[in-house]
């Protein structure tokens, strides 16, 4: 490839990443070689190359296939002494010349010695699109989706907390793509906490601090995954608080990540809590079973592309949903072990082969919560005596706690219906049947009665 068709090249990337990104990434690189299907560039260092093959190298692959260059990959090669930026194409104002230079010396400045980590990539997977709203995380995935809009900052910081496996991660990666795609202009960070703490370290041994400061002070959008990482890392959590700042100071979006409250999370220290907690601080809650069969239901869906032959039978979406109740990852884990082995024996995957199949997922996952806990829990709750649960008085001010702790035990516990009748004083399968039907019916139109129910479910899992 001519130097000439890279110029012509280079044109339109910065049409399709806007100016920022063209001059801080793309304007650095110089083209060396096209050999075996591999353009090969040159970069001033290692971590320019990592960043630009992470977020760009597709984009410049598709380039050049449109150009009629065959390249399969490319490659990123760091040369000693390189030019600090190529030749200006004609035409360019000196002015606007020198900036581009200082900008990406500056970047560059930033970025050399420090090039030992990455920011964290981005699954494909996760975004928007994919993701499976309902009551439980429908706040999170409002405010993610707020956010991923840009414009001016309403809420700073946002902290999304919750459980493993209830969608953070998901909804973060989720944010980092629409912005990249809305606003290809913004400079987006995103990385886990420990690679925070890491590029820190590693700026203090080699002297880099400075570097390290403008690295990190420069972005427009900085996200960081799994905050309860840098708890009792002293020196770590001074530097997030002072970048914190100052990012707040330049109105810069900042969304953060955890496995709990910023108030709970032990061993970080008070002002960096009271930072995390003056934006937005949403709670990702437990997946109830709606939600959870809605995500099955969704992977079978992409599925099926996959494995257009294979069939499954009813009733088993809703089994996995009521059985693997505490994380999405071993749920959708499991969902796809299941399409794999179904594929493999030439079966239509029917409870008989979920079961065998799913055999140490599900004992894994047995609940462990028993009816008369479920009895004990609701009968505290509601301020009535245990035997006024299971005894057979109708008052209403017994019947709806009882017909809550027959719901419960249908969504917590493996037991039949005849046998939760047995345990609520040697009442019918019928009678159990229509308790949990009518918690259902007015789960949807009594938010007070939804909310007891979510409380209740919530304690009983804890």
């Amino acid at each position: 490839m001519t130097e000439e068709k890279w110029g012509q090249l280079r044109q339109r990337l910065l049409k399709t990443v806007g100016k920022n990104n063209f001059t801080t990434w793309i304007e650095p690189l110089e083209f060396l070689e096209l050999q075996d299907g591999v353009a090969v560039f040159s970069v001033p260092t290692n971590f320019m190359g990592n960043y630009v093959s992470q977020n760009f190298a597709d984009l410049i692959l598709y380039e050049l296939n449109t150009a009629g260059e065959k390249a399969q990959r490319v490659a990123f090669r760091v040369i000693a002494n390189s030019p600090t930026s190529p030749a200006q194409p004609a035409g360019k104002a000196a002015g606007a010349g020198s900036r581009a230079e200082s900008k990406t010396a500056k970047a560059r400045a930033a970025s050399d010695g420090l090039e030992a980590i990455q920011a964290a990539p981005l699954d494909p997977r996760f975004t928007f699109d994919s993701f499976v709203v309902g009551k439980p995380n429908e706040l999170a995935h409002a405010a993610a989706r707020r956010v991923s809009e840009g414009g001016p900052v309403t809420f700073n910081p946002l902290v999304l907390y919750g459980g493993v496996g209830l969608g953070k991660t998901h909804l973060m990666h989720a944010i980092a793509w629409e912005l990249r795609s809305r606003h290809p202009e913004l400079n987006v960070i995103y990385l886990s906490a420990e690679q925070f703490m890491y590029r820190f370290v590693q700026a203090l041994r080699e002297r880099r601090m400075m570097d390290f400061k403008h690295l990190f002070r420069s972005v427009d959008v900085l996200m960081v995954d799994d905050v309860q990482f840098i708890a009792g890392k002293d020196s770590t959590q001074e530097e997030f608080f002072h970048t914190f700042n100052a990012l707040v100071d330049q109105n810069k979006q900042i969304i953060i990540s955890a496995d709990r409250a910023p108030g709970e999370i032990k061993d970080l220290e008070e002002r960096v809590k009271s930072r995390l907690q003056c934006g937005l601080v949403v709670d990702l809650h437990p997946t109830n079973y709606e939600l959870r069969l809605g995500i099955l239901q969704s992977k079978v869906q992409l599925y099926g592309s996959t494995y257009p032959d294979l069939k499954i039978a009813d009733g088993v979406l809703e089994f996995l949903a009521q059985r693997i109740s505490t994380n999405v990852r071993v749920l959708e884990g499991a969902l796809t072990r299941l399409f794999a082995f179904a594929s493999l024996v030439g079966r239509e995957i029917d409870m008989e082969l979920t079961q065998d199949c799913l055999a140490d997922v599900l004992r894994a996952s047995e609940r462990k919560i028993t009816v008369e806990e479920i009895q004990r829990k609701v009968s505290e709750y509601y301020n009535i005596r245990l035997s006024d649960i299971i005894g057979p008085k109708r008052l209403r001010a017994f019947a709806r706690p009882r017909q809550v702790a027959m719901y419960l035990c249908k969504q917590l516990t493996s037991r039949s219906l005849p046998e939760i009748g047995r345990r609520f004083g040697g009442r019918d399968h019928t009678t159990v049947m229509h308790g949990v039907r009518r918690i259902e019916e007015l789960k949807l139109t009594d938010g007070q009665l939804a909310e007891d129910v979510e409380i209740l479910r919530r304690a009983l899992e804890a």
